[in-house]
């Protein structure tokens, strides 16, 4: 048979409640405005996860109510509570009157209604720390990469280097004149050209980056992505790579970090264990290129392999 715990117990379990100052500054403010957690987080000065984790507890002892505002959500001190942390409760609120902590939360409060003047500016205040899920639930994550793809002009003829099955072509596709797809192994441009088939601007090549199947200054741009290091002279492909750009061309270069990682080499072919923006400095040197930007990727948690970066190195213009 359960043990059914006595009065004692259930009066320590709602002294925890609100034996934290955060809850407590929570309810202060909660009495005086219905708010949305991303405003409990600005209005103390917390991050949104503590003020979501704080609010859980006071939701689950009856302290505070949720109401749904549309695809908000939000939050108020419930006006109706009773009990025994309703009583402590109600204890504590006369001595947080003076304490300057609240009366600080209470200034910030005030600017953040003061944010309200126009309905977007409600909204967006109200749901800033829960905004980021609520995009992704409304709309997903495929069209913010399909978005900032569209800056790229709309004229442009690019190469997609060591294309494999054409993951990079199918999203430069729609956006530019035309993709050149080039790889060594046929295998890969078969599968591009599976995957590209309802494509009607795109060329596919056989051949190596030593040797690039393309013409001098046919290219507004190219990518190489996660091609450089399987091969074993980069300056000389990428020196292949500036003969078939355009004046002012550029190449954007993704590929792995500076690793430890021999295993690589053997089990897949790398020549080289990453790229250090001063190596690949030197190699665009050697090619008659410069490069523009090097930076490192945010690592994919889920991901075992080495680290990535991102460069661009352009042509000089000529006048």
């Amino acid at each position: 048979m359960p043990r059914q715990d006595g009065p004692l117990q259930q009066w320590v379990r709602d002294l925890s409640v609100l034996a934290d100052p955060i809850r407590l500054r929570i309810l202060c403010v909660l009495r005086r405005e219905e708010l949305g957690v991303g405003e409990i987080a600005r209005t103390l000065g917390v991050p949104q996860s503590t003020a979501s984790r704080h609010l859980k507890p006071l939701h689950e002892a009856g302290l505070v109510v949720r109401r749904g505002s549309g695809t908000r959500t939000l939050h108020a001190a419930a006006t109706t509570a009773t009990g025994p942390a309703a009583q402590l409760w109600s204890m504590a609120a006369e001595r947080a009157q003076s304490d300057r902590t609240i009366e600080q939360d209470l200034e910030r409060l005030q600017q953040v209604l003061a944010e309200r003047r126009i309905d977007s500016v409600d909204f967006f205040g109200r749901v800033a720390g829960e905004w980021d899920a609520m995009r992704r639930t409304l709309f997903g994550e495929l069209f913010i990469d399909e978005a900032l793809c569209s800056l790229v002009p709309h004229d442009w003829v690019v190469a997609d280097l060591g294309c494999g099955t054409g993951e990079v072509a199918e999203r430069l596709a729609p956006l530019v004149k035309k993709v050149v797809l080039v790889d060594r192994e046929p295998a890969m441009l078969e599968g591009a050209r599976k995957r590209l088939k309802g494509s009607t601007n795109c060329e596919f090549r056989k051949g190596d980056l030593l040797d690039l199947p393309g013409r001098a200054c046919e290219w507004d741009a190219a990518v190489a992505m996660l091609v450089l290091h399987h091969v074993e002279q980069p300056g000389r492909a990428l020196k292949q790579v500036g003969r078939c750009l355009k004046s002012g061309g550029s190449v954007l270069v993704v590929d792995l970090a500076p690793h430890d990682q021999e295993g690589f080499r053997h089990r897949m072919g790398h020549a080289h264990l990453g790229f250090s923006e001063t190596a690949l400095a030197g190699y665009a040197a050697e090619a008659g290129m410069r490069l523009n930007r090097w930076r490192r990727l945010r690592p994919d948690t889920h991901c075992r392999g080495p680290g990535l970066f991102a460069a661009v190195l352009s042509k000089p213009a000529t006048r």
